[in-house]
């Protein structure tokens, strides 16, 4: 019997995976297709600052705890795996397209300051000169320093080659169901009907974590995101540009030699996984009008993937109301940022340990009914 089992192989799973072993504990992930969903989509920011939200400062102060370890996170998986991550620290620019484009940027900035956050907020050539490749048609910018960025599919592939080094078991097999045991979780069953017995559970099995059978109600929904990678792009941009288009949001976050991420389109579609031609046109043509020399680059991919939505956008962390299921999922759209301290967190909890102060906001007992 194993001491963890992780139902979710993307980048939560895995890290969660390899903390755990990395404090002395047995570790077995299963996942029929790893990094596979959501992971396999992200763009990779890590910008707790610009995606600041009214009403959402315990979440902020989540992301800034994660955001502060992310440097020593990506040192350590990378001396652990031999693999680079793509962690870029050049700051966020967000910009504003047109006068009510800007009216939000200011409300944003005034919110940042309200918070006691660091960001700086630019002039039109101001912005240009952070970034020459904008349009002149640019009405305003922010700058965001300590918001960066981090290639998700690279931090995927190093969490696989860390964990395997650390110990940890994977078990490339479709979780079927959670088996529970005398009235607490106590291992998963594979699709092929043979049984991973353990000591604790975790779930991290993104969007679908609330629809394995065994696992108790859980307020965890689909949302669809569609993407686009392009390459070609060596030399376009130093660092993220988010922009505000007409109303619409889209962001070009670099990556890689030459790469280029495009997204997200935000839809309650379900579990839909067509990439659609309207989804495709409104992120080039804003992104275009954001930054014009991407009419040159090569369109590689195209992907639609589904967030982890709880009725909040916060995740789900620690301890289910079933003993022995330990819950890492709901993480919407900061997956990537909130990796290393939802690890550090569950590891913790797993080990023996409380859950930390930063992650008791998260648990699933705020959507109790007394």
């Amino acid at each position: 019997m194993t001491d963890v089992a992780v139902a979710g192989g993307g980048l939560v799973g895995l890290a969660v995976a390899w903390r755990a072993a990395r404090r002395g504990l047995s570790v077995t992930v299963v996942d029929d297709a790893p990094g596979a969903g959501a992971s396999a989509a992200a763009a990779g920011m890590l910008a707790p600052v610009t995606e600041a939200g009214y009403g959402e400062e315990p979440l902020l102060r989540l992301g800034l705890a994660s955001l502060q370890r992310w440097p020593s996170f990506a040192a350590e998986l990378e001396a652990a795996s031999g693999r680079p991550v793509g962690l870029r620290t050049v700051g966020t620019l967000v910009v504003g397209f047109d006068d009510d484009d800007v009216r939000e940027l200011d409300a944003l900035h005034a919110f940042q300051l309200e918070l006691g956050l660091a960001a700086e907020r630019l002039t039109p050539r101001a912005a240009r000169r952070r970034e020459p490749s904008l349009t002149p048609r640019v009405r305003g910018g922010l700058q965001v320093s300590g918001d960066h960025s981090v290639d998700g599919r690279a931090v995927h592939a190093a969490l696989l080659a860390a964990a395997a080094a650390e110990g940890v078991e994977l078990v490339r097999d479709r979780v079927a169901e959670l088996v529970v045991d005398g009235g607490r979780a106590a291992g998963l069953r594979l699709a092929g009907g043979a049984a991973v017995p353990a000591g604790q559970v975790v779930l991290a099995l993104g969007a679908r974590s609330g629809q394995l059978p065994g696992v108790p109600p859980l307020p965890v929904r689909p949302v669809k995101g569609q993407i686009l990678r392009l390459a070609g792009a060596e030399e376009l941009l130093e660092g993220t540009v988010r922009a505000l288009v007409r109303g619409r949001q889209v962001y070009l976050v670099p990556y890689g030699r030459d790469g280029l991420v495009v997204g997200a389109t935000v839809e309650d579609r379900g579990f839909d996984p067509t990439v659609t031609a309207g989804g495709v046109h409104d992120l080039l043509h804003d992104a275009i009008d954001v930054v014009p020399g991407i009419t040159e680059l090569e369109l590689v991919e195209t992907l639609a993937r589904w967030r982890p939505g709880t009725p909040d956008n916060a995740p789900l962390l620690g301890p289910a109301s079933l003993p022995g299921l330990v819950l890492a999922t709901g993480h919407h759209r900061n997956g990537v940022l909130l990796t290393p301290v939802t690890a550090d967190a569950v590891a913790d909890l797993l080990a023996g340990g409380p859950l930390p102060e930063v992650a008791a906001p998260f648990t699933a007992d705020r959507f109790r009914r007394d």
